[in-house]
This record gives structure tokens, C-alpha cells and sequence, in this order.
């Protein structure tokens, strides 16, 4: 059966998924792990992504994570990318680290944010990762620990965490600890782990009775949440322009981008560095590589620089593209 396309926008609530392809251990020591969060640390500063929750375990990764202006899929493809590529030159390995594609689940932020962080910053326990909360009250590898304050992780949004729990931080701490304890005898949830149904309504024992109600189900496995949610989030997805399903041909942005700063094309592709061409190049790489969600590697053999420097060029572009919102649309017209 084909996957269904991704939900998301900006401001949507995720629980993300990640792991090793055949079960394979994907974070083998603590640089690995330290790898891995600085380039979601990245995410955070160049996605303007928000992360409230997070695990790493020997094979997979959990983030409860809020979506910025950058779509999750950029964010997670840098993040994964990168990391897998680093990963494999340290180790002396070669080929695929991740399980296909990462699970990105949409989350009703009521009732289910504390539920998930609770859940997430469990799973070293429930995995026998770390023997007791005590233990965990100080792993590095959860965000557990960044809530505590015994890691501090400065990328992670601890604040709006803590804010559900007390006004002051000192009882807010102490309220979440509870919190997270209370939650131990819980084990796996099953709302968490089920089909779409299950997940969209909150359990079997929802599910249930619902059903001898006989009321209207909307269930979507790629959404944890209530029917009620369900349907509004397909509603504005239903609402939002459908992306391109083939990208305009680079040329033809080239041509475009080139006449409306008035330069020649031959210059995109050149080695001209004046301010006009530079202002160009930004633009098309951010055009093709942020807002269309093509791949840096196609631009650069496209235009003859590396992947590296398109990527480069992307960023900066995204600082003019706020100038450039009316002919950035025109353009991928």
C-alpha cells in the first residue's frame, strides 16, 4: 500500500520517529550522540524548529518537536543526511543507516504534549537503557535531564515544558519529576503505538466505545489525536495548494530568476561574483532548494558548483527571500 503524503505546516505539533535499518544500532557511543544533537540543535536555529521532548536509544530516536517557516522534511533530511554520512566515515561503513523514511505522527497538543513527553523521556527506562529514575534524573541522552537541569540543553524548550507544571522553577521541576514517576507502571501505551484508529482516538477502550455509540469515526494513522481533530486537520490540508509534482525545470528558473535581476543567464552558472550575480544565485538556490524541496546536488551539477556551495547559497538566500515573497511565487509559476 503507498504512503500517504506527510502532514504538516508550520506550527504543527509532531512525535518523530527514527530507526536503524534492519535494527541496526545507530548511535554506537556518545560522540555519536553528541553528532546527533548538535545537528538538531541546527534544526532548532536554521528551521526554527521547537523541540520539547527527545530520546536517543542504541537503534531509534523519538522527538516531539514543533515545525517553524521550514518544512519538517527539510529539517529532517538535513539532520539525517548529515548525520548518517558522518556516522559511516567514522565507523569505515557503507550504505543505508536508517529504517526507510523517518515516522512523523501529527499530535493534538490536548491532551497529549505532557502524555508524549512523558512517554518519550521514559523509553531509556522501559528499555532497561538506564536502570532507575534516579539514573535517569541524570542521562545525558533525553531531554529528561534538560528539564531537571542536570544537562542543560540550551536548543531545547524547556520553559513551556515547565510552565504546564508551576509559575516557579524550583516546584515546576519537582511537579514534572512526579509527573514522569507516576507514569512508570503505564508502560507501553498503547494510543501510542496502535493503527490509525487507535492512535486517532485515544486506545482500544475509546475505540470501543465509540463504536457502541455508534458515532462518526475519522481516524488517520499519521495523526494522534481525537476524530474531531482528524477532521479539522484534514480540512486545512484540503485548504493548502498542493506542491508541484514536477518541479519546474532548472533552466527555466534560471531564465526567469536571471531576467528579473537583469542579468544574463551565462552568469548564474559563471564564475562572476558581482553583487547583482551573487543576489541571483542566492535567490535561485533558495528558490529550488528551500521552497521547492529539491535536492542541492541536482542545482549544483546543474549550474557547475558543489552541492556544499549551493547549500551555502540557499541559506543566505533565505535571509532576501522576506524581499522577494511576490517574485519568489511568480517565479515557480
Amino acid at each position: 500500500m503507498p504512503r500517504g503524503p506527510r502532514l504538516d505546516a508550520p506550527d504543527t505539533l509532531h512525535h518523530v520517529m527514527v530507526r536503524g535499518i534492519d535494527r541496526t544500532t545507530i548511535f554506537r557511543d556518545d560522540v555519536d550522540r553528541a553528532d546527533f544533537l548538535t545537528r538538531l540543535a541546527q534544526g532548532v536555529t536554521q528551521g526554527g524548529l521547537t523541540v520539547y521532548a527527545w530520546a536517543l536509544l542504541p537503534n531509534h530516536a523519538h522527538l516531539l518537536v514543533r515545525t517553524g517557516p521550514r518544512p519538517l522534511p527539510r529539517v529532517m533530511r538535513s539532520l539525517l543526511t548529515g548525520y548518517a554520512g558522518a556516522f559511516n566515515r567514522r565507523h569505515h561503513r557503507a550504505g543505508h543507516l536508517f529504517q526507510n523514511r523517518y515516522k512523523s505522527i501529527v499530535v493534538e497538543e490536548e491532551p497529549y504534549l505532557l502524555e508524549l513527553v512523558r512517554y518519550m523521556h521514559l523509553n531509556p527506562l522501559r528499555a532497561k537503557v538506564v536502570p532507575s529514575l534516579r539514573m535517569l534524573d541524570r542521562y545525558s541522552w533525553t531531554g529528561h535531564s534538560a528539564l531537571l537541569g542536570t544537562s542543560p540543553r540550551s536548543w531545547q524548550d524547556t520553559p513551556t515544558i515547565l510552565a504546564q507544571f508551576d509559575r516557579h522553577p524550583r516546584r515546576a521541576r519537582q511537579a514534572y519529576r512526579a509527573f514522569v514517576a507516576q507514569g512508570i507502571p503505564q508502560g507501553r501505551r498503547p494510543e501510542f503505538q496502535g493503527g490509525g484508529l487507535v492512535r486517532s482516538l485515544g486506545g482500544w477502550v475509546a475505540v470501543q466505545a465509540t463504536r457502541r455509540a455508534r458515532e462518526p469515526i475519522a481516524a488517520d494513522a499519521r495523526v494522534l489525536g481525537s476524530s474531531a481533530f482528524v477532521e479539522a486537520l484534514h480540512r486545512t490540508a484540503a485548504a493548502v495548494p498542493r506542491p508541484l509534482h514536477r518541479p519546474l525545470p532548472i533552466a527555466t528558473l534560471v531564465q526567469r530568476v536571471a531576467t528579473d535581476l537583469g542579468v544574463a543567464s551565462a552568469v548564474l552558472v559563471g564564475p562572476t561574483r558581482t553583487h547583482t550575480a551573487t543576489t541571483a544565485r542566492q535567490l535561485l538556490a533558495y528558490l529550488w532548494v528551500e521552497h521547492l524541496g529539491q535536492r542541492a546536488s541536482a542545482l549544483a551539477r546543474a549550474v557547475g558548483q558543489t552541492r556544499g556551495n549551493v547549500s551555502l547559497a540557499a541559506k543566505r538566500g533565505a535571509a532576501l527571500a522576506p524581499a522577494w515573497q511576490a517574485k519568489l511565487a511568480e517565479w515557480c509559476r
